[in-house]
């Protein structure tokens, strides 16, 4: 999972395989859905990479991406990426995000926030029974 800023600043990740540099994969993606709103107005909303998709989600200025295996129902995916982009926005004011200086420390606790979201399934599963 990612949130990226309007100007390709990586502000939040929790990757379980790291691939690549965060901030690279931000200003990839960043000039991708510039690219994608010259074609269509929204831009992207998904792709997909090997058995991987990638569900995006944008709000005031910012891109929430969730990285999922095909298998996993869209709709859940986009579900929980929903909760967590509600949740950034409930915890971060919008006069915090207006005077936002681009300094990614701002966002440092929000995994504490969404703990829940970022579970795997198995932990989930494991607490529900538990």
């Amino acid at each position: 999972m990612w949130i990226i800023s309007d100007g390709g600043i990586v502000v939040f990740s929790r990757v379980y395989e790291e691939m690549l540099d965060d901030q690279l994969f931000g200003a990839l993606l960043t000039a991708l859905n510039s690219f994608a709103e010259q074609i269509a107005q929204d831009g992207l909303s998904n792709f997909e990479l090997g058995d991987k998709r990638f569900t995006i989600l944008k709000r005031s200025h910012f891109i929430f991406i969730a990285n999922s295996d095909k298998k996993i129902k869209p709709k859940k995916v986009l579900q929980e990426l929903r909760a967590v982009m509600d949740t950034f926005f409930t915890v971060y004011s919008k006069e915090t995000i207006e005077n936002w200086d681009n300094d990614v420390s701002t966002f440092s606790n929000f995994e504490q926030d969404i703990e829940d979201y970022l579970d795997d399934p198995i932990k989930k599963m494991e607490k529900a029974f538990w």
